[in-house]
């Protein structure tokens, strides 16, 4: 076979070329990259991807957890504001139900403790940015207002826990914390169980129960004077109350009658005037996923609502959702009753309504606690999961720096040789020989 000049050229341009091609693709490398297309490696630029899916799945849940984070601290800090307001609100109330206390004591203890639940309700209209914490989902709306004037509200008898264990019915363990007050044709005062519309006297809930309840013994058949017929259905308090306890018409028309000590008794429903506040946000949690998987309402919401900072009361029996203000109401109830000069209600009734109020808020404030250690948590395990993946991202996808300008010399080396030898062995052209 003849080997032409023509064919030493084409050889030597083609292994000239792909030598400096190669240099060139290692020149890439320069930017500390070894991977810039899947051709470079294959299986290597695969593996690339994936720990690029992940590392930023980690980023995206780091991210929402700075923000789940944030709006918890803010939250848990006016939750602690309104916390010491209940201490407060408790302790004037202890000071309202000391006896030597005249009207004009109780009318300003009444003008603190008002003072008390205003300063609650700004705390929990609280906002980071333009949206509010404890609204729900509706964060645009501010949660909380207080009315103008005061407004007719049923009044209730808030049970002690002695009580509601002896009024909770161990056949049906519907738990009773709260009765409806009546007053009677007889000038007398009766509460009423609304799961059954069971009545008793002020007495027998206040004193008379006890002798019952010393041997373990909890409500029965005959303990009530009386019944109000047809109660106890769907729907009940609803139709006499709003969710707030404001009664409506048809509360103020209720009457009912009864027979005590043999005489007939109409009963009607008590109420109180007194401030009420409304809650205009929603039962809906906001979400904030910290971990790859389903949603764990318990750990993955970073709000609390109206309804789980100040819980339910009799008014919302058949309410869903609940009011969201219900603790906040019955510390308002509490005012207008201290304000009125009921030293023994304040002793008595006033203490329960603020510990029960005390503790519902306290028990929000924990569960906010819990969440956000939860979400600390899992900062903590994705910050090692980043610099984990980040460690496997650079070993498959950066470039050995120091092979690599070994490389860039040796090629560098080579394709100066390659042209030195070039002018050397390739024919010289017409222009050369004249």
């Amino acid at each position: 076979m003849r080997i032409s000049s023509t064919m030493m050229s084409n050889n030597y341009l083609k292994q000239l070329n792909g030598s400096y091609e190669a240099y060139t693709k290692l020149f890439e490398q320069s930017d500390g990259k070894k991977l810039h297309r899947a051709s470079d490696d294959a299986v290597g630029y695969s593996k690339y991807l994936r720990y690029q899916n992940s590392l930023t799945n980690v980023e995206q849940f780091q991210s929402d957890i700075t923000t789940a984070v944030s709006w918890m601290k803010n939250s848990d800090a006016a939750l602690v504001n309104v916390t010491e307001r209940m201490k407060e609100f408790k302790a004037k109330v202890v000071q309202a139900g000391n006896s030597p206390n005249n009207e004009n004591d109780m009318r300003d203890i009444a003008k603190e403790l008002l003072a008390s639940v205003q300063e609650v309700v700004s705390d929990m209209n609280a906002q980071i940015g333009d949206r509010y914490l404890f609204s729900g989902q509706s964060d645009t709306t501010m949660p909380f207002q207080i009315s103008d004037s005061k407004k007719a509200r049923g009044e209730t008898k808030t049970l002690s826990e002695a009580q509601a264990d002896f009024f909770t019915d161990v056949n049906d363990k519907a738990t009773v914390t709260q009765m409806l007050k009546l007053s009677g044709s007889d000038g007398g005062t009766y509460y009423m169980n609304v799961a059954n519309g069971n009545v008793y006297t002020e007495d027998f809930v206040e004193n008379g129960y006890k002798d019952k309840a010393v041997d373990g013994s909890t409500v029965a058949a005959g303990d009530e004077v009386g019944n109000v017929s047809g109660w106890g259905g769907s729907g009940d308090v609803s139709t006499y109350f709003d969710k707030y306890g404001v009664i409506n018409s048809a509360g103020t028309s209720f009457n009912s009658n009864i027979t005590v000590d043999g005489e007939a008794v109409t009963l009607k429903f008590a109420t109180h005037e007194q401030y009420i506040v409304e809650y205009r946000g929603d039962a809906k949690y906001i979400s904030m996923v910290k971990k790859t998987g389903g949603i764990d309402q318990a750990t993955d919401t970073v709000n609390q609502t109206g309804q789980d900072a100040f819980g339910s009361d009799i008014f919302d029996y058949e309410s869903s959702p609940a009011s969201g203000t219900a603790m906040l109401n019955e510390l308002l109830y509490a005012v207008s009753k201290i304000d009125a000069g009921d030293h023994a209600w304040a002793a008595s009734d006033g203490l329960t309504i603020s510990d029960a109020a005390h503790s519902q808020v306290l028990g929000a404030q924990t569960t906010m606690a819990a969440r956000q250690q939860a979400y600390t948590a899992a900062s903590d395990m994705l910050t090692t999961q980043d610099e984990s993946i980040t460690s496997d991202i650079t070993d498959v996808s950066s470039t050995d720096v120091a092979k690599l300008a070994t490389k860039l010399m040796e090629y560098q080396t080579i394709y100066s040789l390659s042209l030195s030898v070039g002018s050397k062995i390739l024919p010289g052209t017409l222009a050369d020989y004249l």
